[in-house]
């Protein structure tokens, strides 16, 4: 899942977007979302789509179907912060982040992802992997597909991991 932050331009249009996310997501339960605040944009969604593509698209439906204006940020995740304290505080934005000398611990979410492709396209998927500090569990054949296993730190994949994959495999790596 690729995660955005989506705002409306006018904030008189929050519940208009809710309203329009809540209906895009009855046909569609690829998209999740949640409500966040920035201070600077105000009230808006956080947003999980399948890739850029399907932002592209439910971007496009919400400004064309429902007449939103929308700002959408790059995608973020979140980690969590053991502080000195004994306290775990999570940090959604890198503005948050408090004086380094008070962090015992910084926590990353990772995922692990396990990805069939055609062996002609092996050498590349491994090639994506490790350039997004992936860590190989498991290497299989299935007939002549291969079946790898990785562990992934999620800020490396929740960008465009699965538009790469898609396209260095043409299409048929999953």
């Amino acid at each position: 899942t690729t995660l955005f932050r989506s705002y409306p331009v006018e904030s008189s249009d929050y519940d208009n977007l809710k309203d329009a996310l809540e209906k895009l997501q009855l046909n569609d339960a690829a998209l999740v979302f949640e409500p966040e605040t920035s201070v600077a944009l105000g009230f808006g969604f956080r947003c999980g789509f399948l890739g850029l593509l399907h932002l592209e698209i439910i971007q496009e439906r919400l400004e064309r179907e429902f007449d939103l204006d929308l700002i959408a940020t790059a995608p973020s995740v979140v980690y969590q912060l053991y502080m000195t304290d004994g306290t775990m505080r999570e940090l959604h934005n890198p503005a948050d982040m408090p004086d380094v000398v008070k962090i015992s611990e910084i926590h990353e979410p990772w995922i692990r992802a396990t990805i069939m492709t055609p062996d002609e396209y092996l050498g590349a998927v491994l090639k994506l992997c490790q350039d997004r500090r992936g860590i190989q569990v498991d290497l299989n054949y299935v007939g002549k597909r291969a079946l790898v296993v990785y562990d992934l730190p999620l800020n490396e994949v929740v960008f465009d991991f699965y538009d790469r994959l898609k396209s260095i495999s043409k299409g048929y790596a999953s």
